[in-house]
């Protein structure tokens, strides 16, 4: 079966499947789940978890399993690093509100040479480079995170894994069974179904390479897979296996889906991140011998890469704040900050979803059709994680002691949440909610965000009792395509509906200030165009923030509901439409911890820490409007009649 016909195949089977409930994982086993909701329920997740596992973690000093992870997704407090002679944590941390679901996504690279270097009793204990690793100092940092930022022609192992790289390879499954028993022994299979895990992995592509400035800068090409079920390949594929993105993609073909599996089927998605430190590359449509992709390429793509990491706590990736709107300018974090350069807007997830509808025009298949989630990509193991407040403990080092300054690097945020639509908290539903892209990516709050778009959407229906009925009924939910046949080429209506953050005790939720839809499109002569439209809400409310409390001032809304046409619809352009729910502000988590200092620091002192000194910073904001994004709904999609 050609990869078109297995695509089409595909998709026609998931939108005459829509709205079922999805009980078979697909390896033998079933969720009977007592809470199936046929409208969809909200489920909270993160799908980017670090453990000790990773080596960049185990270097700062993380001792994290995953199933302590886990542990602390569903609630239990997590001790963190530095730990004394006894083991003894120097600090604890737990989340706000227990997760729905989450993955341990644990570099694959190194699962081999770690499980080589942390056993005494293997032959290859004593080499250099592993004795360098147990030191998890900065020596260990250059050398074992250097060892992934080889240009992807030259990647190769370290010498002490054989000339074929076997003796690594061959310890990798001890790591990767672990990664797989503890998703297994999470996964709650009774009735409750009260919190799902998922297999999967990062591969993490970072290759050094020159910029367009002329300087040298590691390229953040990193990508997390995600697997249906327990049925998953024999090892994971890490970038020393395949250099390249399309690489990736012909080892999971022959690995996971062509392979013939006892018991059951395999199935992935890819989900990239921090496009915005790619300078682009990420959304690059080119083979590794530099010939652009076809029809085939793009529809390959476009089967694993059908979601896209957001927000998290190395920055959003929505948009460039020096581009077209002023709302760009949010935990967005440049290559100025780490490497000297300045950020592309091809490195944004707007510019690709635009280019995205250029190549559909000239390839017939769009590969960057990305819905949009968030996720924290911890590195301690603080699965969800994400509060603004004074005690963020960092998810990298956190070696800061509470009270004396920031404890983080102050151009990083505490991440965000994946928010999938699905009938029941299973695997098999959550996977195919994320494959039909009915999803959303919060900065942290847990907002409730409902976005449809149709030809026979009711105008009045933010006032129907049965709206979300309504909804599917007379439209298509984000992450959809509208259809094809567009009656007497009417401009589309679109519904959009955010409840506010309901809060925990001590935290009532902030207030929302509004919401926008963001339009891209491309012209009769194949240019690419966006548009930001206010829709609900009141962008001048008057909200604001006291910084010497951070208390919030003034008021916004609990909840809004909109109704909205495209005032410039055109039915001879292609386009896509997604929703953005904006907060009134608040205080940025640096902000909350200056001034949780107990004394306010000596601006004009030159010898004050770094991590005082970033309290006087005047580049560093101090307050946040914390956010939303759905899934994109696009107009002129390959949609096959007959559902």
């Amino acid at each position: 079966m050609s990869t078109a016909v297995r695509y089409f195949t595909l998709v026609v089977a998931l939108l005459c499947a829509r709205g079922a409930a999805a009980l078979d994982d697909g390896d033998g086993t079933a969720s009977d789940c007592s809470n199936v909701n046929p409208l969809n329920n909200a489920y909270f997740g993160d799908t980017h978890v670090h453990t000790t596992f990773s080596v960049d973690a185990f270097i700062v000093g993380t001792q994290t399993t995953p199933q302590q992870a886990y542990d602390f997704a569903r609630g239990t407090p997590l001790g963190l690093h530095p730990f004394d002679e006894f083991g003894t944590p120097s600090r604890y941390v737990q989340i706000d509100r227990p997760l729905d679901f989450a993955m341990v996504s644990d570099h694959a690279e190194f699962f081999g040479e770690y499980t080589v270097c942390l056993d005494p009793a293997h032959p290859a204990y004593n080499n250099a480079t592993c004795a360098i690793l147990r030191m998890r100092d900065f020596a260990a940092a250059l050398v074992w995170i250097g060892a992934a930022t080889q240009p992807q022609a030259q990647v190769s192992r370290f010498a002490f894994c054989g000339p074929d790289g076997d003796i690594c390879t061959s310890e990798a499954p001890s790591l990767w069974q672990q990664v797989q028993e503890a998703a297994d022994q999470n996964y709650d299979r009774s009735p409750d179904c009260a919190f799902t895990t998922f297999v999967g992995y990062e591969w993490t592509g970072s290759p050094r390479q020159v910029n367009q400035q002329g300087q040298p800068e590691n390229i953040t090409l990193h990508r997390n897979v995600l697997f249906r079920n327990s049925i998953v390949p024999a090892l994971p594929t890490s970038y020393f296996d395949a250099p390249y993105p399309e690489q990736l993609y012909t080892a999971l073909d022959a690995q996971c889906v062509d392979a013939q599996q006892p018991g059951g089927s395999c199935d992935a998605l890819i989900i990239p991140h921090n496009s915005n430190l790619s300078q682009g590359i990420t959304f690059d449509n080119v083979h590794p011998d530099g010939t652009p992709y076809n029809l085939q390429d793009a529809l390959r793509r476009q089967r694993y890469e059908r979601l896209i990491e957001v927000i998290q706590h190395k920055g959003q990736s929505e948009c460039d704040p020096g581009f077209h709107d002023e709302l760009c300018d949010f935990e967005f974090i440049a290559g100025e900050y780490l490497v000297g350069t300045p950020a592309l807007e091809a490195a944004t997830i707007r510019d690709a979803l635009k280019k995205g509808l250029q190549a559909r025009g000239t390839l017939g298949a769009n590969p960057q059709k990305l819905g949009m989630l968030g996720s924290t990509d911890t590195h301690v193991g603080a699965a969800g994680r994400v509060q603004e407040s004074e005690d963020y403990p960092s998810h990298t080092t956190g070696l800061v002691s509470p009270g004396t300054g920031v404890t983080d690097m102050f151009y990083y945020n505490p991440g965000g949440l994946a928010v999938v639509w699905a009938p029941q908290n299973s695997r098999a539903a959550l996977f195919d909610a994320m494959r039909r892209r009915e999803v959303y990516g919060t900065s942290g709050p847990r907002h409730i965000v409902r976005f449809f778009g149709g030809y026979d959407l009711p105008a009045d229906i933010c006032n129907r009792p049965d709206l979300v009925q309504v909804a599917y009924d007379t439209g298509v939910p984000m992450g959809s395509d509208l259809p094809a046949q567009n009656p007497a080429m009417a401009s589309p209506g679109f519904m959009v509906s955010a409840m506010k953050d309901p809060g925990v005790p001590g935290f009532a939720g902030n207030d929302l200030q509004r919401i926008q839809i963001i339009k891209g499109w491309t012209d009769s002569s194949g240019g690419a165009h966006e548009r930001v439209y206010d829709v609900a809400g009141d962008p001048d409310n008057g909200a604001g923030v006291d910084l010497n409390t951070c208390a919030t001032t003034g008021s916004g809304f609990s909840e809004l509901c909109q109704y909205w046409q495209d005032p410039d619809f055109d039915p001879a352009e292609e386009a896509f439409y997604y929703a953005r729910v904006i907060e009134n502000p608040s205080c940025r988590w640096t902000r909350q911890q200056c001034v949780a200092l107990s004394a306010p620091p000596d601006c004009a002192d030159p010898a004050l820490p770094p991590q005082v000194a970033a309290c006087c910073n005047p580049d560093i904001p101090r307050t946040v409007q914390e956010r939303s994004w759905t899934s994109p709904i696009w107009y002129r999609g390959n949609v096959p009649p007959g559902c």
